[in-house]
């Protein structure tokens, strides 16, 4: 066998799988996380005996700030589940936290409505 295999695609990215990122697992032990969760790196180094790949090193490079996973996904170009997964091995390690997103605002009172609308009728 040849030495000079391209295992890599310039149009079509890598080869491996998604499955093959994850290890074929599909969910994780930290449990689910939201799509608009914000996730950040916490800095802690990597520990020499972690098992992470190179997939994970990269999230943590897009995890410099707080991001929603959807983004980080995006910006990976993976899919949804693998991501979920990937993130699940970091946050099994500590070195991302995970923040639920914030809650959707309340529907202002319907007082305050009709006092807009009143003003915006005297205008």
């Amino acid at each position: 066998m040849s030495d000079d295999i391209e295992w890599i695609d310039e149009e079509a990215g890598p080869v491996v799988r998604p499955y093959a990122l994850t290890g074929g697992r599909t969910s994780t032990s930290s449990g689910a996380f939201d799509l608009l969760s914000m996730v950040v790196a916490t800095g802690s180094a990597v520990a020499a005996s972690s098992h992470l790949g190179s997939e994970h090193r990269k999230l943590l490079g897009l995890m410099r700030r707080t991001r929603p996973i959807v983004e980080i996904a995006s910006d990976a170009r993976l899919p949804i589940g693998v991501i979920r997964v990937l993130l699940g091995d970091l946050l099994d390690q500590g070195l991302i936290l995970v923040r639920s997103p914030l809650p959707a605002a309340t529907a202002p009172a319907e007082s305050l409505l009709q006092e807009v609308i009143s003003g915006l009728r005297a205008l």
